[in-house]
């Protein structure tokens, strides 16, 4: 079915709780309905949302917002489809050592509507490793697709095997593998300028594991891991390190129905690795000579430094600004703290952040979220 509304409140659509209105809104229910669609006659621009989890609203949306809700968790037989077999059998996706490899991938088909963190509770329950380190992340699958959602070391991109859309331009379906995806840090081909907008994502072809793959290795991850293994005299499980997740996410982010917000708002920065000297440096100074800055060796030699502890560094862990504030748990997310902040309360804020942080560090930060 499809359901196409106008003037469209979108308070609840997304997870900032902006108070913004929405020209021309359609959900459809499945991919049949998605082709009945005359895309070329919808009010223009058309955005296509999946969950709002990922958006900064900045005024009334002037064209036509799309939403899926194709609901559907399958266990494929990859032998139907050899596009699956072509690209089911690296190793390196799902980060399977080949000396202990036994069996191959469990590949899992996913609707484009369905919540990611329902997948994510869904596979636990199943046994089934890969994506239990991205539980908890608000949004849709084919909406992870297309940003490239990560957490505590892994990215989805790890995780997919094939990303099926329809090509609103052909009026054909077609399908990526993870490779044409071009994913990049929180980007993939479907953010590029030149292809934006044209590809709907229908469903995502996951590579899950029964063989344990945990992740371990960001953070204290292994420390709160074991230490919910040793209390609960337990093995390691998909569940367990999902449920380690979502307990380290609650206490550090707030809730989108009790504060909106969109998660996190800022790229964590790479940059070289004399650069990162010369901060390190005058951290030592600053705080003394045991000081550590927390930071990521890439294997480029670039090195990734939290953006959270350069904004807390200048102090604005904390600080409020009319209705929008930095959340005083994590630096790096942004807060609609009075439940109506306008959205120029939250670009004026996150423009400040920005310049502080550039005047201390040289670093130049850019915003995880899309303006739009």
């Amino acid at each position: 079915m499809i359901k196409t509304e106008y003037y469209k409140d979108l308070t609840k659509m997304n997870t900032f709780g902006m108070k913004v209105k929405a020209r021309c809104f359609v959900e459809y229910d499945s991919v049949a309905d998605l082709v009945d669609i005359e895309f070329g006659d919808l009010a223009r621009p058309v955005l296509h949302i999946g969950g709002g989890s990922n958006l900064l609203f900045t005024d009334d949306f002037k064209g036509t917002v799309l939403h899926s809700k194709i609901d559907f968790i399958e266990i494929l037989d990859e032998s139907h489809d050899p596009q699956l077999v072509q690209h089911s059998d690296r190793t390196s996706l799902c980060h399977f050592d080949p000396a202990k490899r036994v069996e191959k991938p469990v590949l899992v088909s996913v609707g484009a509507g369905v919540v990611f963190d329902d997948f994510c509770d869904w596979a636990a329950k199943e046994g089934l490793w890969g994506v239990e380190n991205l539980s908890y992340i608000p949004g849709e699958v084919g909406a992870s697709a297309v940003q490239n959602i990560g957490a505590y070391g892994v990215e989805v991109k790890d995780v997919i095997c094939r990303v099926y859309c329809y090509d609103t331009v052909e009026e054909e379906f077609v399908s990526f593998g993870v490779e044409d995806c071009r994913y990049g840090y929180r980007d993939s081909i479907f953010k590029s300028p030149e292809v934006k907008g044209r590809y709907v994502v229908t469903h995502v072809v996951f590579a899950l594991s029964r063989i344990p793959q945990p992740r371990l290795d960001y953070g204290h991850l292994a420390d709160a891991v074991k230490e919910a293994q040793s209390a609960r005299a337990s093995e390691l499980t998909p569940s367990l390190i999902r449920k380690v997740i979502i307990r380290i996410r609650k206490e550090k982010l707030p809730e989108p129905s009790v504060m909106g917000s969109a998660g996190s708002f800022f790229k964590n920065p790479v940059i070289a690795h004399e650069h990162f000297e010369r901060i390190e440096s005058a951290a030592k100074a600053e705080h003394g000579a045991d000081y550590k800055v927390p930071h990521y060796d890439l294997p480029d030699g670039t090195v990734k430094v939290p953006a959270a502890w350069m904004i807390e560094q200048c102090g604005w862990k904390g600080r409020r600004s009319g209705g929008a504030a930095v959340w005083d748990k994590q630096p790096l997310v942004i807060v609609n703290h009075t439940g109506e902040a306008f959205p120029e309360e939250i670009i004026g804020l996150e423009k400040r952040i920005i310049a502080s942080v550039k005047q201390k560090f040289g670093v130049e930060l850019h915003p995880e979220v899309d303006h739009i």
